[in-house]
């Protein structure tokens, strides 16, 4: 018999994102008892989880990271493609590169358009600017006193930076002060969660503060096994810590914020889902709902690299050495200097073609190389930039379906990149805007070779061709 806990009023499965945000909002007044459960690790051990340049480290470590891959398949030139996702109290906000992007009105007012009730740009804002502290920007689009402290990168510590700001205005992207506020569209500087060189996740900011909290109890190592259902009444949650088998209920509900990776993963193992599918897996259909695990989309990205002739322009000047040396101590005094600062501090948005209500495309420039030794990435020696390439709104749709009953075997994750037309159209005009923006002066002469894809690739076809057989994801799965 699984040892039994509760009840509680609520049950969060998974302390990531929202769930660590879900469970210190309802544990607030002290009305409610809950349990948050979270697969992970409790995180404050490693090191790395706070300093911002860490992103590289946290990853790739299985300790703290599911390290999903896809399946094989014609988008990804028959490629397995990484899919990390965060395994840790704050789940992937505690391993991302802790941008801050909010996503454009318009987006929103479409899935109001659609019937999402609640979710127009008006009835989220006020949502946005409670949650935020931020200390720039209208008060009109901005919070000042929110739990997540969001900032600005300082255009003024990367002097490439203020080059490419330059550039981008010669090619009708001017400079936009504030990509979360009026407008996305143009050149900016990267707002991140990062307040005193430390990364702000939702465990830190959210979850710390309600610890000490009689009303919230918080389990790890709390792998989900199933629901437990009452008919079709989600009453309580079979879980497992450390092969010891429990369970515990609640009298008001269950929330299922395991990601867009787990959540499905975790329907399909109670019997929620396609029946035939399930039925394959010897697993009862409890509630056949066709819409499990379907419509999976991601940012297929593209990494465009170009080499870069100026000294001590980029990151890879001060990633090895008496620089490096320089870094270390400037990050231990103040808390500042680039393993302070995200890996993404400049991006652009823009329309691919005319007609566009909104920006459709976006450009997010890492001021350095990056190379793999094995399954970790590095600094590379060689001096430049790497350019990700997205198409903002993917239309090509896949899925995530479980491959057995057993609750410790991942996904079957199938992206099926590059199957719309529409993506793979935007994807070859952003990669040719990344390419305008290193041909144009200033820029343009602290520019090099191009080092991928390669200047000699320019036909659609050929630059398909290596998007297919290069192109990762942004991490971004939904």
């Amino acid at each position: 018999m699984p040892t039994s806990k509760g009840p509680f009023d609520y049950i969060v499965v998974g302390a990531g994102s929202a769930g660590a945000t879900l469970a210190a909002r309802l544990t607030e007044g002290g009305a409610y008892k809950v349990l948050l459960l979270e697969a992970g690790t409790e995180g404050s051990g490693y090191f790395w989880s706070r300093v911002p340049v860490g992103v590289s480290k946290m990853i790739d470590l299985p300790a703290v990271n599911w390290c999903f891959s896809s399946e094989p398949d014609e988008g990804s030139g028959g490629r397995r493609i990484e899919v990390p996702r965060g395994k840790m109290l704050g789940g992937s906000s505690s391993i991302n590169g802790m941008v801050y992007i909010r996503g454009q009105a318009q987006d929103y007012d479409h899935w109001a358009q659609l019937g999402n009730r609640g979710w127009s740009w008006q009835e989220v804002l006020p949502v946005f600017k409670r949650m935020e502290n931020y200390d720039g920007g209208s008060d009109e689009y901005r919070g000042r006193n929110g739990p997540l402290r969001v900032t600005d990168t300082p255009r003024h510590k990367i002097p490439l930076l203020e080059k490419m700001i330059e550039a981008a205005a010669k090619i009708g992207l001017p400079f936009n002060p504030d990509l979360n506020g009026a407008s996305q569209e143009g050149i900016g500087m990267s707002q991140v969660t990062i307040a005193r060189g430390r990364r702000q996740s939702t465990a830190f900011c959210y979850l710390d503060p309600a610890r000490s909290r009689a009303n919230l109890s918080i389990e790890t190592g709390a792998l989900a096994e199933t629901l437990i259902l009452d008919g079709k009444r989600c009453v309580g949650v079979r879980y497992s810590v450390g092969g010891e088998k429990r369970e515990a209920r609640a009298t008001r509900e269950i929330i299922v914020c395991s990601g867009s990776i787990n959540s499905p993963k975790l329907l399909e193992l109670s019997g929620i889902g396609q029946g035939e599918r399930l039925r394959g897996l010897g697993i009862a259909p409890v509630h056949e709902l066709a819409g499990v695990g379907e419509n999976l989309r991601d940012h297929y990205s593209p990494r465009v690299k170009f080499a870069i002739t100026a000294r001590n322009a980029t990151f890879n000047d001060n990633a090895r050495g008496w620089r490096l040396a320089r870094e270390a101590l400037k990050y231990a005094l103040w808390g500042e200097g680039f393993l302070a600062t995200t890996s993404v501090p400049i991006r652009m948005y823009f329309r691919t073609r005319p007609g566009l209500e909104s920006p459709d495309a976006t450009v997010s420039i890492l001021p350095f190389l990056y190379e793999r030794v094995g399954h970790e990435r590095r600094i590379a020696r060689r001096r430049g930039i790497t350019m990700n390439i997205n198409v903002l709104r993917s239309e090509s749709t896949g899925s995530v379906h479980i491959k057995s009953a057993d609750p410790r075997d991942p996904p079957a994750i199938r992206f099926n990149f590059l199957s719309a037309q529409t993506d793979r159209e935007g994807l070859l005009a952003a990669i040719r805007k990344g390419r305008e923006l290193m041909a144009t002066p200033p820029v343009k002469e602290l520019t090099g070779e191009e080092i991928a894809p390669g200047a000699h690739l320019q036909t659609d076809e050929e630059l398909l061709d290596w998007v297919r057989n290069n192109a990762e994801t942004t991490y971004h799965p939904v």
